[in-house]
């Protein structure tokens, strides 16, 4: 058992991905050198990486143009910077995308990040614990932070910054396909897709960025059986517009204060677009850099309706494939080898390693079966089952201290990012960064707005421990 004790401050970030790195980085610069000690608990070797970035998958690209991946927001240019440095990306040409932007493979923003923390891990104002937190309890007016390589680690400040709750097939999937040797509960998980072979029938469950990422990293690995896409409305993830647009709409004047409303704005800033020769993504630009606005705007009532109804078509709009997987997919739906259906695998069984599925289509409700040889899930976190998800945060909630966010998003916080404890009062000591905090600041997925909620969430921090502990000024972050 190694016990860190501390006369300094002490801040825990539980999650060392790309959302725990950036905040404990940011932490760091904000307060005077060595005024805090900032554990950062992390399995994975290198802090920055986390789900998305530890990926060795060269099919696996980032969404967002490099040129919008800066860490520093006051130097766009700080990561096409590094790129240049560090020669990347190399012997990799299908990373320039025909408008010129780059964009480069997940491990390589995920060395990037590793880069940008690497200083202060060396310097000693991070320190990267590589194990898995196991308890967290309130101990007075700390929290006990215990880890499963036996650090034990007693905090001023707990920062909630892990990723999100792994997928959930439907339960009458994974019954009907358990033991089965090529079914894929989880993608996500590395080496999950190497039970496929080469001529396979796949079938995917859900059609969104991971379905895009399966079919990629199928088709790269050789892969030239067909596959089918099965999802409730047959929408897959849209592709970046071929020139650059500045946003258009302004859906926070006056902003709308219900789901039908909103719908109408953005319906009617669509039609208006094309006019001033721009397409539907400078719409939805607009909407993602004022998502946080609108969403603060919406009743909570309000915002569960936008996210039952409208969520998806959001989705497939906002979160857009990088133009080499879009050119993957367009071309096997072009040539019939990739297929998209919208409905419901209503039935699905198993025959020897035959899988029989039968799909009942959205629109005309005829029902097909078909046969395959795979299975794979890629229907999303599980965000309603989070505080399932680990025992330390079902401790946490059964201790009053965390509960669900009212929309089913993730985890409920104030708009300083506090944790709310179950008589809806901030914590000023637990507070939850990164995707898990949407239910209260919305737009909170896309890896520039997860950057800036970081950012923010290490000046909460640093301004809550200059007040408790009268360490000197904050400085302020990049």
């Amino acid at each position: 058992m190694v016990t860190r004790l501390s006369r300094r401050p002490v801040v825990a970030i539980i999650g060392g991905g790309f959302t725990g790195a950036v905040l404990a980085a940011n932490l760091a610069r904000n307060m005077p050198e060595h005024t805090a000690d900032v554990f950062v608990f992390e399995p994975r070797s290198r802090l920055g990486a986390g789900l998305a970035y530890d990926t060795s998958d060269p099919a696996h690209r980032v969404n967002v143009p490099a040129a919008r991946m800066s860490l520093l927001t006051d130097d766009p240019d700080d990561f096409l910077r590094w790129l240049a440095a560090a020669r990347e990306p190399r012997d990799d040409p299908d990373a320039l995308a025909a408008d010129g932007n780059l964009y480069p493979r997940r491990t390589v923003f995920g060395h990037y990040v590793s880069d940008f923390v690497a200083p202060l891990l060396a310097s000693g104002q991070i320190h990267h614990c590589r194990e898995r937190v196991i308890q967290i309890a309130r101990t007075g007016d700390r929290w006990a932070v215990k880890a499963d390589g036996g650090t034990e680690v007693l905090a001023d400040i707990a920062i909630i910054a892990t990723t999100h709750p792994a997928p959930c097939p439907p339960q009458h999937i994974s019954g009907a396909l358990a033991g089965h040797p090529r079914f894929v509960p989880d993608s996500t998980s590395s080496g999950a897709l190497s039970v496929i072979c080469a001529e396979d029938r796949v079938l995917i469950i859900g059609n969104g960025l991971t379905a895009a990422d399966v079919i990629a990293s199928l088709r790269h690995s050789g892969h030239r059986g067909a596959i089918t896409a099965v999802s409730r409305r047959g929408l897959r993830s849209r592709g970046h517009a071929t020139t650059a647009q500045e946003p258009f709409g302004d859906f926070v004047t006056d902003p709308s204060r219900t789901a039908r409303t909103l719908l109408r704005r953005v319906r009617l800033a669509l039609q208006q677009v094309p006019a001033e020769g721009r397409s539907w993504h400078a719409v939805f630009d607009a909407l993602r850099a004022q998502g946080g606005d609108i969403w603060r705007a919406l009743p909570v009532v309000e915002r569960r309706r936008l996210v039952r109804h409208l969520r998806v078509y959001w989705d497939v709009h906002r979160f857009r494939v990088a133009p080499r997987i879009d050119a993957v997919i367009a071309q096997g739906l072009e040539h019939g080898d990739i297929g998209v259906i919208g409905g419901l695998v209503k039935e699905i069984s198993q025959h020897g390693e035959t899988i029989i599925a039968k799909i009942r289509h959205r629109h005309t409700n005829h029902s097909e079966t078909m046969k395959f040889d795979a299975c794979v899930v890629t229907t999303g976190p599980a965000h309603a089952s989070i505080l399932k998800s680990q025992r330390w945060l079902a401790d946490l909630a059964e201790g009053g201290h965390l509960q669900l966010d009212a929309v089913g998003l993730g985890l409920a916080c104030d708009d300083q990012s506090r944790a709310i404890d179950g008589n809806g009062n901030g914590n000023d000591t637990l507070f939850i960064a990164g995707p898990l905090a949407r239910g209260t600041f919305g737009e909170l997925m896309g890896l520039p707005q997860v950057n800036e909620h970081a950012i923010f969430v290490a000046d909460r921090v640093a301004r809550r421990l200059e007040r408790q502990f009268r360490f000197g000024p904050v400085a302020k972050t990049a």
